[in-house]
């Protein structure tokens, strides 16, 4: 149960970011209790005062990792506008904030360059869930939480550009949604978590929008 108190809320967020960089320095398996309490400055037996285990504190360390992932830009991320992370297009409240006059590659761009960042950001930790979401199912039910939002959010953006002309009519949107986060979520684990190979972000950032946008056949309006 959540802390009552200021003062227990602000300890038990001081554990959560003790264990955020402990799980990042020595992985799931290897992190103790003890180093959790010892980096937060408490003792041992005040660990379990606000968490059962260490499998229960690495859950709430990977909801929030992964809350951010979805989460709506904050006024000073990026260009300061709102909208999550990964690929959408067309207007939708998910994206209401963002420039009228961008066009519509300029928002698929904005959106995976903002996903890429927060992965970059974290992708020591994000390593560490990807891996024990293999084995826990509370972390892989946050991880597919993760790709269906991208998926939804994703499907009703082409469908729009569809109905506007912008889209090809003939790609299948659900399938379309699906395949391409995949390729986004994909690349960045294999990218900025396995070391897959160096990229220059920005070169990343064109690189993806443009299979994006090739995928669905995306195309102008003129002005």
């Amino acid at each position: 149960m959540a802390p009552r108190s200021r003062k227990g809320a602000r300890t038990r967020a001081r554990l959560l970011e003790a264990a955020k960089a402990v799980f990042e320095e020595a992985g799931f398996l290897e992190a103790r209790i003890t180093d959790i309490a010892e980096r937060a400055g408490l003792s041992h037996g005040s660990f379990y005062h606000y968490f059962d285990s260490k499998e229960q504190i690495f859950r709430e360390v990977a909801d929030a990792q992964e809350a951010l992932l979805t989460g709506r830009a904050e006024p000073d991320d990026g260009d300061g506008r709102e909208g999550d992370g990964q690929a959408s297009a067309g207007r939708s409240s998910d994206t209401e904030a963002e420039p009228t006059e961008l066009s519509e590659l300029e928002r698929i761009r904005r959106a995976n360059r903002r996903y890429l960042e927060r992965y970059r950001d974290n992708a020591r930790i994000m390593g560490v869930i990807e891996e024990v979401s293999r084995y826990d199912p509370h972390v892989n039910d946050a991880r597919v939480r993760r790709q269906k939002h991208f998926a939804e959010r994703a499907e009703r953006s082409i469908r729009r550009l569809q109905e506007r002309g912008l889209a090809d009519p003939e790609v299948d949107p659900e399938l379309a949604a699906v395949a391409l986060g995949s390729m986004v979520g994909r690349f960045s684990e294999l990218w900025l978590v396995e070391g897959w190979a160096e990229y220059d972000f920005d070169t990343a950032v064109d690189q993806l929008t443009r299979l994006w946008a090739n995928a669905i056949g995306l195309h102008e309006q003129a002005p």
